[in-house]
């Protein structure tokens, strides 16, 4: 699972890399992709304004779940039927707490 997984993240990241929130919504989940349209927003508009994560440093798989740390991110992502999509991003560890994601689902 861990290529599939880090082959994910990595189009995840070249999409916010390029600014290119179209492509970068495609791959989260449905309930991500339902939260950044939240109030009116449209999703790809949130999505290219995120900065580049940079390169993939670190993934962990656990079942259907995984974290994927870039050089300057963390993302979560979910196992579908049809690939893993991103569920969080733009994270930040929190002491003794979950992580503060600016994009959840």
């Amino acid at each position: 699972a861990t290529p599939a997984v880090s082959g994910a993240a990595e189009r995840f990241g070249a999409a916010l890399s390029r600014h290119d929130g179209a492509a970068a919504c495609a791959l989260l989940t449905p309930e991500a992709r339902r939260d950044t349209e939240t109030f009116g927003r449209s999703c790809s508009a949130q999505l290219a304004t995120l900065p580049d994560p940079g390169a993939v440093q670190d993934v962990e798989v656990w079942g259907d779940t995984a974290q994927v740390r870039f050089a300057a991110d963390t993302v979560f992502l979910l196992r579908f039927p049809d690939g893993w999509r991103v569920a969080a991003a733009a994270c930040t560890p929190r002491e003794e707490a979950p992580y503060d994601c600016e994009l959840q689902g």
